[in-house]
């Protein structure tokens, strides 16, 4: 019998076959559809809210990588065990690529706007890695001299001796028929599948549409603001090394999404929808939106999924249309007080519309610190609501919004558990020194952020091992949708200290000091570090 290693490389390079070739499929189809990312998508969905926040915590922004990778991994293994059961009989190495088929069909099946065409990459994934399949348990079973039942009539018999004589073990095909298994045979035609699959898989990652749409991203050429936002004033920065820098760059900026393949939209193809309790639905083009007033703002944004002093939270200034403008023009309908916004790859989040229309900067946004909206942060459009946590505001790669009420619709985190409505909440952060340092004696600064959008903070405090609470200088803002840097001076003695910080916004609320989790509307608690002098 051929040897079980063989049997598992076979089924290994098959599975690399069928899943190149799908993603080639799907480079054509939507990158959506590679089964791959459908079953992950599914995972995601079906996830209970404690594993995403421990995924979150533990992986941070590399939990999409993580996830794929798993599903990477579990798939390797099914192949080697098909491998090893087609090595006795194909028919059972063909049903369990039947069945890793199904998964990937049904998968597929369960995303948002699925179509039957989005099963063509699966359907035709598993049946190249068949052929695979196929084509290598033959080619390890059948001598290169000895004629095959399909082959080619007249091949010459070569004797079960490798070179120099050396005898390579005897196996029996079929009705009992000698022949030698040959390791070279194996190897060479597994590494022309791990090639097939590899060259399947990078022309898929080609056609994906992320060149077209990157080309097609640097061509956009932004209007000026109608309405720009103030200069910064002086001291918005105190240029501390280590402190958060008032602006995020955009490559820093988090991102936080349930897009395990970011989108590829294209701009000229985009249109965004406003429907539902409107007396007037609404249909734009991207080319529309660039051609409407556009409104400059400085504003921070923070995911729900933020542990106290996490990295989730970002400033940067925005530019875009008007929500509130977008929709006086629709005609809210009375009783109306949800806006259930869609991204392009199906995530919905539900803003409440009293906050959209209440005169802040809500925005749906085309560009990012004086540049088009990177791809990650939702090219072409996304929304930017502030004051309120990510889940509930800010879509990224944002094509509808339903008009419509909290008592009628559901956004995609509130049966998972998370609030239906999730203001944000007044935190700080200590930036440096960072927990655990080891610092000398003496003068050092004690320095970080604070938010408490749409509200503003108007004060922060540290205090040292439970003593008094000292009071922080603060930098300026530009208004009170954006975090606010501030930092104390400290004569640090030698010793292990415990350091604490919180907030009082400008309505005079202070944050509480009672630790929560994020779920279900936002983490709360005092951040807290220790640092060791001397």
């Amino acid at each position: 019998m051929v040897p079980g290693w063989a049997g598992a490389l076979a089924g290994l390079v098959a599975g690399c076959v069928a899943l190149g070739v799908a993603q080639l499929v799907a480079g054509i189809v939507g990158p959506g559809t590679f089964p791959v990312v459908a079953v992950g998508d599914v995972a995601v969905d079906l996830a209970p809210p404690p594993v995403k926040d421990f995924a979150i915590e533990t992986f941070g922004e590399n939990d999409k990588a993580v996830l794929i990778g798993g599903v990477l991994v579990v798939l390797a293994l099914v192949a080697t065990a098909i491998g090893i059961l087609a090595r006795r009989r194909l028919v059972l190495g063909y049903a369990g690529l039947a069945a890793f088929g199904v998964v990937g069909v049904l998968a597929v099946l369960t995303r948002p706007g699925s179509r039957p065409l989005d099963v063509l990459p699966t359907v035709v994934g598993v049946l190249a890695g068949a052929w695979a399949l196929r084509w290598l348990i033959r080619r390890i079973t059948t001598p290169s001299g000895q004629p095959v039942p399909g082959g080619t009539a007249g091949e010459r018999e070569e004797p079960p001796q490798g070179a120099a004589g050396v005898e390579r073990p005897a196996v029996m095909r079929a009705g009992g028929e000698p022949y030698a298994f040959d390791r070279r045979r194996l190897l060479t035609g597994a590494a022309g599948g791990v090639v097939i699959a590899g060259a399947a898989a990078v022309l898929g990652r080609e056609l994906t549409g992320r060149a077209m749409v990157d080309s097609a991203r640097v061509a956009v050429k932004l209007p000026a603001p109608a309405v720009p936002a103030r200069p910064l004033p002086p001291g918005v920065d105190f240029g501390i090394n280590g402190l958060s820098p008032f602006v995020t760059a955009n490559q820093g900026f988090y991102r936080v999404d349930t897009a395990l393949v970011v989108p590829q939209v294209d701009p000229e193809t985009w249109t965004l929808r406003i429907h539902g309790m409107v007396d007037r639905p609404i249909e734009l083009t991207y080319a529309d939106l660039l051609r409407r007033p556009l409104t400059e703002a400085d504003v921070t944004l923070a995911c729900v999924s933020n542990e106290v002093g996490g990295p989730y939270v970002g400033n940067a200034r925005w530019l875009g249309v008007r929500m509130a403008d977008l929709l006086r023009e629709a005609g809210i309908q009375s009783g109306a007080d949800m806006l259930l916004s869609t991204s392009h790859d199906g995530f919905t989040c539900g803003t409440p519309v009293d906050v959209v229309t209440d005169g802040r900067d809500a925005l749906f946004a085309i560009a990012m610190n004086g540049e088009v909206l990177p791809v990650d942060h939702g090219f072409p459009v996304r929304q930017v609501v502030p004051g309120l946590y990510g889940y509930v505001s800010a879509t990224k790669w944002v094509v509808d919004v339903k008009v419509t009420r909290f008592d009628r619709d559901e956004a995609y985190w509130t049966p998972r558990g998370w609030a239906a409505q999730a203001p944000i909440k007044t935190q700080s952060r200590i930036d440096l020194p960072g927990s655990g340092a080891s610092l000398e004696p003496g003068r050092t600064t004690i320095a970080g952020v604070a938010w408490a959008q749409h509200t503003g903070i108007d004060a922060v405090e540290v205090r040292v091992d439970r003593g008094a609470w000292q009071r922080a200088r603060l930098a300026q803002v530009p208004g009170p949708d954006t975090w606010r840097q501030w930092a104390l001076d400290w004569d640090a003695p030698a010793g292990r200290h415990t350091i604490e910080v919180r907030a009082t916004d400008a309505a005079g609320r202070t944050q509480t000091e009672r630790q929560a989790p994020p779920a279900p509307d936002g983490a709360t608690g005092w951040h807290t570090i220790t640092v060791k002098v001397g």
